[in-house]
């Protein structure tokens, strides 16, 4: 089977395709160092030919509000545009969990722009919904730090490992479109400040210390306190926060 994957050079991207072909498929590496632009709908028209699923895992270059908003709602038109002209089955998205519960953020409601665009589009399709991922724990500690002290808040908190991402994203893309929104999220959820604090210590870094805090905040963004978390049923990866952290 044909399958384009947008984004195929970051993090969850890369692994996606390594994962479809070495399960046989003719996957296509969808970036613009590969001649595929979903801006400008260069190579587009190529990349669709034969192509029965798409994969979008596509990112704007900052998550500033402006610049979020404009490349998703210009990317995922483009995108929707030349797959109607294709024989596209099946369209993924990925996304984030809590969307709809902090509109406020331009980059969530960038993404759920995207999201709608796909709902609209008349194409089969599943959107799915992530928690954050382990790696992110790192910028947590990187952009909530004063000092010795990292500022962590105690709101819900349920990441999930990029390869288990990459690996439920590869599985769902095969199934038969939900023409609706699937979560996922990692197998343990604790208080935020509690990760943190748990990486640091497997690390065995000494020189921080996680001061918790009931701000309800995430990268200095105000949210609600489940924002981060699945709302009801999810699948769940397999890869536990404690385990990953002893090597990353």
């Amino acid at each position: 089977m044909r399958i384009l994957v947008i984004g195929a050079t970051g993090l969850i991207g890369k692994n996606v395709a390594k994962k479809l072909t070495a399960l046989g498929h003719d996957v296509v590496a969808g970036s613009p160092g590969a001649g595929i632009d979903i801006i400008t709908g260069e190579g587009l028209t190529e990349a669709l030919k034969g192509t029965e699923i798409v994969i979008d895992l596509s990112n704007s270059s900052s998550p500033d509000d402006e610049t979020a908003i404009s490349f998703f709602s210009q990317a995922g038109k483009t995108l929707i545009a030349a797959e109607k002209q294709g024989n596209i089955r099946h369209h993924v998205v990925l996304s984030i969990v809590g969307i709809d519960k902090a509109l406020n953020i331009g980059y969530l409601r960038a993404k759920k722009g995207q999201e709608d665009n796909v709902r609209q589009s008349g194409i089969p399709y599943t959107i799915i919904r992530s928690t954050q991922f382990h790696e992110h724990v790192n910028t947590i500690i990187a952009v909530q730090s004063q000092g010795a002290e990292v500022h962590v808040s105690t709101v819900d908190y349920q990441p999930i490992a990029a390869e288990d991402v990459a690996e439920l994203i590869s599985q769902i893309a095969l199934e038969q479109p939900l023409n609706g929104t699937v979560e996922i999220a990692g197998p343990e959820r604790a208080p935020m400040n509690e990760i943190v604090s748990r990486y640091l210590a497997i690390r065995q870094d000494s020189t921080r210390t996680v001061v918790a805090n009931d701000d309800d905040k995430y990268m200095h963004l105000d949210i609600p306190k489940s924002l981060l978390v699945p709302d009801g049923d999810y699948r769940e990866g397999k890869v536990r926060f404690d385990e990953w952290s002893v090597y990353n």
